[in-house]
């Protein structure tokens, strides 16, 4: 059974969603202000985080803050509605997605669910050829089975959606991915207007990876259509 930590100070919708997410196969927890999340994270490990950004004694992004990158389990944040800023500041801490409240529990147990899929996922390129383990581009190394990803031989941390989206540009390296391919095959749902999610987890990459060895960036935007690894 899949454990998941809900933080959130609303006591009431804490109680509608466990009642729904246990239904659904899911043992959650629950804390209800950013003291105790921290202190629950560093102490128990977990598949999933639902975290609110308003929280009481530490917010959201203080929690994301203060949790190590290896502790943090990966992280779905609960915003307001329309505040695109709590938004893509979750993002750029390292947040996977983002739900607006309130929201529909259907919505929440599929992205959840989408989340831990591709944190535990192989890249379906290597359950058909065993030999793929390592995908090497010049000086990126990706290792699929492991899911590490080196520049020389600095190794990069990545959360799960930074990873997904990383082994697909570089599987097509040189050619374009469209944005709508990206966030079906990477974040496990149709590409939504005004979406900002896939930008994010791409300026993460970018600065993440630094430049290529020719000092030139290795992650192309083509407008208004999709992203291309560039292949030197």
């Amino acid at each position: 059974m899949q454990k998941i930590l809900l933080v959130d100070d609303d006591i009431e919708l804490c109680e509608l969603l466990v009642d729904y997410l246990s239904q659904e196969g899911f043992a959650v927890d629950t804390v209800h202000d950013g003291d105790s999340a921290a202190q629950t994270l560093a102490a128990n490990p977990y598949d999933l985080m639902i975290l609110d950004v308003m929280l009481p004694k530490k917010n959201g992004f203080d929690v994301l803050r203060e949790v190590s990158f290896e502790k943090r389990p990966p992280v779905l944040m609960l915003t307001a509605k329309g505040d695109e800023v709590d938004r893509i500041l979750g993002l750029e801490m390292g947040a996977d997605d983002y739900l607006s409240k309130p929201c529909n529990p259907r919505e929440l147990t599929a992205r959840i669910r989408s989340i831990i899929r591709r944190t535990h996922a192989v890249p379906p390129q290597l359950k058909s050829d065993t030999r793929a383990e390592e995908l090497v581009l010049n000086d990126l190394v990706i290792n699929g089975s492991r899911r590490l990803v080196y520049v020389g031989k600095t190794e990069i941390e990545l959360t799960a959606t930074e990873f997904q989206i990383l082994y697909l540009l570089a599987q097509n390296a040189g050619e374009l991915v469209t944005r709508e391919s990206i966030s079906e095959q990477c974040m496990g749902r149709r590409l939504m207007a005004f979406d900002r999610s896939i930008d994010m987890h791409i300026s993460h990459l970018r600065r993440k990876l630094g430049p290529d060895q020719q000092q030139q960036e290795r992650i192309k935007t083509i407008r208004g259509v999709g992203y291309q690894y560039v292949a030197i």
